[in-house]
């Protein structure tokens, strides 16, 4: 008989982030100025590189599309937890837990591509910056965005397979307050080791590796800094350090989660609330406090507002 028709769950229960209600209200209250700052943050962001010529840089055009997939990648997980906060029983039928799945592996997987494409921009500026406008042109950084939304449906098509495949006939109580594949196989009515093991060697393994990765390109670059001027290696320390900053702080909880999905521990709710809660809000405000052309595109569109605002009166 197919996998697929043994299914016997149609809805799952998230014991969600706490039973108490008084911290229920206080999270429901924090959580969703977080959430409203981050759709804020990353939209003024996009917002400014389009509107702002001096902005239309490969490395705006990259850092802009990081804001659109936080944005998404928030809203997959964000305003579902916002509603169990307030509700008693918080519940999900099995197609749209499997649906939030899938996007939350979609996002999470792009986000992990777009920044090594990033640290990649960065050292072809850095390291070779008479071949940068020839290496990095329009045409290359729209066709390297492509690749990192088809790595990122296949990626999320796998992890998917392999978590709709599985047998569910009970329990249907998840520990957490979102789907993700180590946390719903472990509901699965037969052994789930061998998903274990694939899980590790696709998401665990694109996690180390994506990560080692960023981190060598970017000794590459503190290497070559050495032959730079003072303001040069400033500017270039100043540029990387707001990326790397990212990095480590997207790249931790995904490594701490997604190589060992068998295991589990009492802290993993909290990181999971920074990986997908937290680290969204961060980028923002990491790239506009760090960066001066960004702080200066705000500025602009700001005076902009205020003048179309007075006009308008």
């Amino acid at each position: 008989m197919d996998t697929l028709n043994q299914t016997r769950v149609t809805a799952f229960v998230f014991l969600g982030l706490t039973d108490n209600w008084v911290l229920e209200i206080l999270f429901f209250t924090a959580f969703s100025a977080i959430y409203v700052l981050t759709l804020s943050g990353n939209i003024l962001i996009i917002i400014a590189t389009v509107f702002t010529p001096s902005l239309h840089t490969p490395m705006y055009f990259f850092l802009s599309n990081l804001s659109f997939i936080d944005i998404c990648h928030s809203s997959v997980t964000v305003p579902k937890m916002l509603e169990g906060l307030l509700l008693e029983r918080k519940t999900i039928s099995f197609d749209n837990c499997i649906t939030q799945l899938f996007f939350l592996h979609l996002f999470a997987c792009a986000e992990i591509f777009l920044l090594i494409i990033m640290a990649y921009d960065r050292y072809v500026a850095i390291c070779t910056p008479l071949h940068y406008p020839n290496v990095m042109n329009m045409r290359v950084c729209v066709q390297l965005v492509f690749a990192l939304w088809l790595g990122g449906t296949v990626h999320s098509l796998g992890q998917t397979f392999l978590t709709i495949r599985l047998p569910y006939c009970g329990p249907n109580i998840i520990d957490s307050y979102f789907c993700d594949v180590p946390v719903v196989i472990k509901l699965a009515c037969t052994d789930t080791y061998l998903t274990g093991i694939l899980i590790v060697s696709n998401s665990g393994t694109i996690s180390l590796a994506c990560f080692l990765a960023v981190v060598t390109s970017y000794t590459v670059i503190l290497v070559s800094l050495r032959k730079h001027s003072a303001e040069g290696r400033w500017k270039a320390l100043s540029t990387c350090s707001a990326h790397f900053m990212v990095v480590a702080l997207f790249f931790g909880p995904c490594i701490f989660i997604y190589t060992r999905p068998d295991t589990s521990f009492s802290i993993d709710k909290v990181v999971s609330v920074f990986y997908t809660v937290v680290t969204p809000l961060l980028n923002p405000f990491i790239y506009t406090l760090r960066n001066e052309e960004v702080k200066s595109a705000m500025k602009q569109l700001r005076q902009r507002q205020v003048f179309f605002t007075k006009s308008y009166i």
